[in-house]
């Protein structure tokens, strides 16, 4: 049974779903205003690799991550271009869903936009009001963070520990906020700006409100897991259950936050080699695959540094894997080892630890290879069927090798000469021209790959 960490306990306990069977779960997608970073990436990854663990296990999934389509950043950049609002989050939401193709992460089971459950957002709004949890002022409705009991469990601190916490906007409401934490729920709109009718006043909702009416709306009252990054653990998190706690509803059950993406050690990343920073550029440049292995060999609350130095060691520990996948090609379809699964169980189990995971998939390699070297297929066969069965369960997919054409080989070259001479321009033209051929091109120090 999954054993996950759950940051409102600050304990690893039992994953005990509502519906046996069924899991549950609310990923805090993205505000779409920008291309997507490592840290989304992360985030994506991690919960990708939970739902294809749980799925593996035979338990049916519900993953709703929702489309923040409206929300300051997104009208700050449209008045600093002088575009309309919904053409940036429109092409953002584009882009965002190409870079999760790119990485293999799996569409989630719903992915609601905040646009469409406005009206519903007005009517909970409405309810906190009327129960005394919220207030209206001369720039919009805020949450009374006192009517709210145990504000501050997922922060792990009290109310007058967290004074600073949650108000977003220093105007006239500010001024009028009960309490210097109350938080925005409703946004009266400045002239020019997106906005929907309420009996408050013309405006936007506030963007923990956005997340809270979703999730409940759609997965209803104690659903199984609320998800996201751990920077996102206070306010945003905070303040969603605080709504659900006014309410008098039932929120999420269980927490998870993954760590940070810290700034990396060693080397800088130009743009030719791959400055990751962007996860668009990180796809470009590297084995998409890469960012996974590197994610599953640390543990999902742990910080993690991302570099060209470990991508490629990623990129090599991956090749490994594809060797082997192409040396067992047409071995005879086995059982399992079970005593590998059974091992590769309990320590997904154990707060989905992945790094010892990972090390028994890279162990029963080995022994699988020394196997073979010996001729002894029987021995081999259900070591054999047991790493494939670990990669499906977290979603890394092995790679057989193209029949690469000569004038493709031959622009391969042509590249690795252009960035020997530092001739970056040239190096991304033929980069782009190949990608445009249906190559994925992968460049490292060692020089550059690429297949179909």
């Amino acid at each position: 049974m999954l054993h996950l960490y759950d940051t409102a306990t600050r304990e690893v306990r039992e994953l005990a779903t509502r519906t046996p069977g069924e899991v549950s779960i609310y990923l805090c997608g993205p505000t779409v205003y920008g291309p997507p970073h490592l840290g989304h990436g992360r985030a994506t990854l991690v919960y990708d690799i939970l739902r294809r663990y749980l799925e593996w296990c035979g338990l049916r999934v519900r993953l709703v991550s929702n489309i923040t389509d409206i929300d300051d950043k997104i009208i700050d950049r449209a008045e600093r271009e002088g575009r309309d609002w919904t053409e940036i989050t429109e092409r953002c939401e584009r882009v965002w869903f190409t870079a999760m193709e790119g990485i293999d992460v799996l569409r989630p089971t719903d992915v609601p936009h905040a646009t469409e459950f406005v009206d519903r957002m007005v009517v909970m709004i409405g309810d906190l009001i009327d129960r005394g949890a919220a207030y209206a002022t001369g720039d919009g409705v805020y949450l009374s963070v006192e009517a709210v009991p145990d504000y501050g469990l997922l922060a792990h601190q009290s109310l007058d520990e967290m004074l600073a916490g949650g108000g977003d906007r220093e105007v006239l409401g500010a001024a009028e906020k009960r309490h210097p934490a109350d938080f925005a729920l409703w946004k009266f709109s400045k002239p020019g700006e997106p906005s929907w009718p309420s009996p408050w006043g013309e405006g936007r909702p506030g963007w923990h409100s956005e997340c809270v009416v979703m999730s409940l709306d759609i997965l209803g009252d104690g659903f199984d897991l609320h998800c996201g990054g751990q920077d996102l653990r206070f306010p945003h998190h905070e303040n969603e259950r605080a709504q659900a706690v006014a309410l008098g509803r039932e929120f999420a059950r269980h927490w998870m936050h993954n760590g940070f993406v810290v700034d990396a050690e060693g080397e800088k990343m130009s743009k030719s080699l791959g400055n990751v920073s962007n996860l668009l550029d990180l796809i470009e440049v590297f084995d998409p695959r890469a960012y996974r292995m590197v994610l599953l060999q640390s543990h999902y609350r742990s910080p993690v540094s991302i570099s060209a130095d470990g991508l490629e060691a990623a990129g090599r520990a991956l090749a490994g894997l594809d060797a082997f996948g192409r040396r067992i090609v047409g071995l005879e379809p086995v059982e399992p080892d079970a005593a590998v699964l059974d091992q590769f169980r309990a320590a997904m189990d154990d707060d989905l630890d992945s790094p010892t995971a990972m090390a028994l998939v890279f162990d029963t390699v080995r022994r699988a290879n020394t196997a073979l070297d010996s001729g002894d297929e029987s021995a081999a066969g259900p070591l054999v069927a047991a790493v494939s069965a670990m990669l499906t369960a977290v979603g890394l997919r092995l790679v057989e090798a193209d029949d690469v054409p000569e004038d493709v080989l031959a622009a391969v070259a042509r590249l690795d000469a252009a960035r020997a001479d530092r001739d970056f321009s040239t190096a991304d033209a033929i980069r782009a021209e190949l990608q445009s051929s249906g190559w994925t091109v992968e460049t490292t120090r060692d020089g550059t790959t690429v297949r179909r």
